[in-house]
């Protein structure tokens, strides 16, 4: 008889003190650290002290010997100084996934399907009479030979085209996004690390659509006075600058990168926790902070209009509670037929993956 045996659990029971136990420590504090290593490593040898996250077989030195052994950290022979490797950039962004991905509800296959129906890309319930077109792997050979069975009967057995039934498909389509990151000062402000989770997210959703959407895009916009494309190399050490907000140049940017991709699909997922406060003019900037600037708002909200007309939605992710700046994120969003989410840090991921997810079942025109 098959069956399950259950035990009672204890805390004490989890493993210390094993590389991949701290690997996952390690990585973690990377994104509090913006990618210093040596200062994460510090932060591990204070742990250690507090809570003896080692043992007296697997010390802090084995760990740090064998990051360099197999490839997660470098160590400049000048300086002494460590440095993390393309590979430990590389696990930052599937621990990231890992834990974001990982709470949200099994959701299939993950492959993006699109309303239409005809000679697509992925099989679907629906059957149909053959069509000239139709490809013969599309033919549902056992349901086309009872057809022929039941019209021609089986004393002389017949099959015409009338006979052939085949299985519809569904178009498979392509999505390009965009996910802009408010890097102002108040991404830091109160006491409340809010960039971290931002960086946590980028993150996760680019090697979401690097494993399971090869071919969907995914482009990285930071705004603050100004606004620059960054590369995913460059996430984990993605740091809050003195800035203001400069949601217009983040709009702009956004929207000439989707200009260039060749898709039907596309979208801006846009990560702030505040109202925008600067625009530039020519070689100046212009600066307020004080309040709702009508100057700053309205050239903001005509870009987003911009976006609508070309028919680029915007999903604004908004990390902060007060009710003025949640009044001016719901014009924004009614300007531009999008959608608007006031997210707590802690939800932030998982509100980015089921929109994301959910986007791409649907064709955007």
């Amino acid at each position: 008889m098959r069956g399950f045996g259950f035990s009672k659990f204890s805390p004490n029971d989890i493993p210390k003190g094993g590389f991949d136990e701290l690997l996952k420590l390690f990585l973690e504090l990377l994104n509090y650290t913006s990618g210093d290593a040596g200062e994460a490593l510090a932060w591990m040898n204070e742990l250690d002290k507090q809570y003896n996250i080692t043992s007296d077989e697997y010390g802090m030195g084995d760990f740090i010997d064998e990051l360099k052994q197999k490839g997660y950290l470098d160590e400049d022979k000048q300086n002494g100084e460590f440095r993390i490797t393309a590979k430990a950039e590389q696990g930052i962004r599937q621990s990231a996934l890992e834990e974001i991905f990982g709470k949200l509800k099994k959701s299939g296959k993950g492959n993006h399907r699109s309303p239409q129906s005809g000679q697509g890309d992925e099989k679907n319930a629906e059957r149909r009479e053959f069509e000239f077109g139709d490809s013969l792997d599309q033919i549902d050979m056992t349901q086309s030979i009872h057809n022929a069975q039941v019209n021609h009967g089986i004393g002389d057995f017949m099959m015409t085209e009338r006979d052939l039934e085949v299985e519809e498909m569904d178009y498979k389509t392509l999505t390009s996004t965009v996910l802009m990151i408010d890097i102002s000062h108040s991404m830091i402000l109160y006491g409340e690390d809010r960039i971290t989770p931002a960086k946590k997210v980028a993150m996760a959703l680019a090697e979401l659509i690097r494993t399971k959407y090869p071919k969907d895009t995914l482009d990285i916009v930071v705004f603050g006075n100004d606004a620059w494309p960054i590369t995913l190399k460059d996430l984990p050490y993605l740091q809050v600058g003195p800035y203001h907000t400069n949601t217009y140049a983040g709009l702009e940017l956004a929207t000439d990168l989707l200009r260039r991709r060749k898709t039907h699909n596309k979208q801006i997922f846009m990560i702030t926790d505040g109202k925008p406060t600067c625009l530039k003019e020519g070689t100046k900037y212009y600066k307020n902070s004080i309040g709702l600037d009508r100057k700053v708002v309205n050239k903001t909200l005509n870009m987003a209009a911009q976006c609508k007309r070309l028919k680029i939605p915007i999903t604004t992710f908004m990390i902060a509670k007060d009710p003025y700046l949640q009044q001016f994120v719901r014009k924004f969003t009614e300007t531009n037929g999008g959608k608007a989410f006031y997210s707590s840090l802690n939800g932030l991921g998982e509100y980015i993956f089921e929109d994301y997810i959910r986007n791409r079942r649907k064709t955007v025109r």
